[in-house]
């Protein structure tokens, strides 16, 4: 056959590469732009909540249009509608990197995640279309899969290279050359193809569903600053309630829901995106804090900082290929409660840090957060796939996918947030005894309750050290209210799977066979945002 002549398989190969470079870029500004947070809060003028959503943004949009995008290529065409999020991308890295203030960067966040959100689902869809022969499809997907695993290694360490020698905008200019090679290439040797049948986007389940998740991460974020029982909200908390509501009305009526609600009827399912859920809420949570006390209470540089992150993203690259292992040896309810209870001890354990700690002090917690997630991610996907029907396999990945990746929007969201109020209620008195004058206090003391711990070094030199031993301590009780709250709700979602999955080893074990190119995947849906 053609298809398997050398010549074929070399242009297979280079359309997978290619595919690849596209789906490593949305997966590498998930993770490449942390590090580069207190940078662009410095550069310009952004507090705290302003960097959460700055990534949350981002992550926001790709959960919610997630179940939508891959219909979008089925109805319109694959290539046309990959090279569309491709050329969104781009143009919308270029935007990010111009960004003359915050809200101009918000927006290109916004439109990076909507572009991003379209490529995922249908980059594999391509790549399933161009291998259609069994084993080699297998080998591409776990290709495909391994590259959100690289891109998260990959991403601190670069960013921080690139922060420390050309500035936060790099991050985002280094998307355009790789980006521009891969859609000439593209656009020249990628075939089209379609889904067979008629297929519809649910458009307005996809509005009250965006509606609702981003009203409710609005409240959660803005609750800092506004207060909990402000009128506004309280109004976004109403309105995300009664969004959801009209969305799950809405998604019941319907012949091709965007999230079919009978898929909820099985309590594995439930619980298998719950832990889903909580797992990566604690893991993105917890990328946030650790970056802002390595840089401003340590007072690391970019780099460093991204060398100490590999103790996390190693770990959740190794222990994501074990986790499958693992759950069909075990079944799915073992590997999850080791992996509740390693996260939970991690997260703990990373409450405890002080401001000056070493990296010996917290390296071995980094890496067992990043093995306890793993544990969990695989093998609740195993479970989750083992509950429905093979048909509706592709459906729960996707729902799957979706809880993953608003978990990780609440975990920046709720983390974040507990640590400003923390720093509102306790910075003002922590600095009141210290001999500044009355401009200055204001000054240090508005920036300092709103996370920018950078206002330290442009006071006077005679009153950073003192300042700086006031707030540090301060700043790490904010990190372990956050750190335990994670902690608390990783070891929730250990007791539901314990009390909730079922024992059933060989099940579990032909759901982890026949989920065998969907678990590297899960690798790399814990490395995205």
């Amino acid at each position: 056959m053609t298809s398997s002549s050398p010549v074929a398989t070399r242009g297979k190969g280079l359309l997978l590469t290619f595919i690849c470079i596209g789906i490593f870029m949305v997966y590498l500004d998930s993770t490449i732009v942390n590090v580069a947070l207190p940078e662009i809060q410095h550069d310009l003028s952004t507090n705290l909540t302003q960097l959460q959503w700055v990534i949350d943004a981002y992550a926001l949009v790709v959960a919610c249009l997630l179940l939508t995008a891959g219909t979008l290529g089925d109805i319109f065409g694959r290539k046309r509608v990959f090279l569309s999020g491709l050329v969104g991308f781009l143009a919308a890295s270029v935007l990010c990197a111009v960004s003359p203030n915050y809200e101009f960067l918000l927006v290109a966040r916004v439109l990076q995640g909507a572009a991003g959100s379209v490529m995922i689902p249908v980059s594999l869809a391509l790549v399933s279309t161009t291998f259609p022969e069994p084993a080699a499809r297998a080998r591409a997907i776990g290709i495909w899969a391994g590259i959100g695993g690289l891109a998260l290694a990959a991403g601190p360490v670069l960013g921080g290279v690139l922060v420390d020698a050309f500035g936060w905008q790099s991050i985002f200019w280094v998307n355009l050359p790789f980006g521009l090679i891969a859609l000439a290439v593209l656009i020249s040797r990628l075939p089209e193809s379609k889904a067979p049948g008629r297929r519809r986007a649910d458009v307005v389940g996809q509005i009250l569903f965006v509606v609702s998740i981003a009203a409710l991460v609005y409240a959660l974020i803005e609750a800092s600053a506004r207060g909990w029982s402000d009128s506004v909200i309280l109004a976004a908390f109403a309105v995300a309630a009664v969004a959801m509501a009209a969305f799950i009305a809405w998604e019941l009526r319907q012949e091709q829901p965007m999230l079919p609600m009978g898929l909820f009827r099985s309590p594995v399912l439930v619980v298998a995106g719950a832990v889903n859920f909580l797992g990566l809420f604690g893991l993105y949570g917890s990328i946030f804090l650790l970056t802002f006390y390595l840089q401003q209470v340590n007072g690391l540089s970019t780099t460093e900082t991204g060398v100490r992150f590999l103790a996390l993203n190693v770990s959740i690259m190794v222990f994501s290929y074990v986790a499958s292992v693992a759950a069909a040896k075990f079944g799915p309810k073992v590997p999850i409660l080791i992996g509740s209870v390693a996260s939970a001890v991690g997260l703990f354990e990373l409450g405890l840090l002080d401001p000056g700690s070493g990296f010996g002090e917290y390296w071995w917690s980094m890496a067992l957060l990043g093995a306890g997630v793993s544990l969990v991610g695989a093998p609740a996907t195993v479970a989750l796939l083992s509950s429905v029907r093979p048909e509706q396999a592709g459906t729960a990945s996707g729902v799957s996918n979706t809880f993953r990746q608003v978990g990780s929007v609440f975990g920046v969201a709720l983390c974040g947030t507990l640590l400003i109020r923390h720093l509102g209620g306790a910075v003002p008195d922590a600095v009141g005894g210290i001999d500044m004058d009355p401009a200055t206090r204001q000054e240090a003391v508005s920036a300092l309750s709103h996370g920018d711990l950078g206002v330290i070094g442009q006071l006077p030199a005679r009153l950073q050290g003192p300042v700086m031993d006031a707030v540090g301590p301060i700043f790490t009780e904010g990190l372990r209210i956050g750190f335990t709250t994670a902690a608390i709700g990783t070891l929730v979602g250990g007791l539901f799977a314990l009390i909730i999955l079922p024992n059933r080893k060989k099940q579990a074990a032909k759901a982890a066979a026949a989920a065998a190119a969907t678990a590297p995947k899960v690798a790399s849906d814990t490395a995205s945002r």
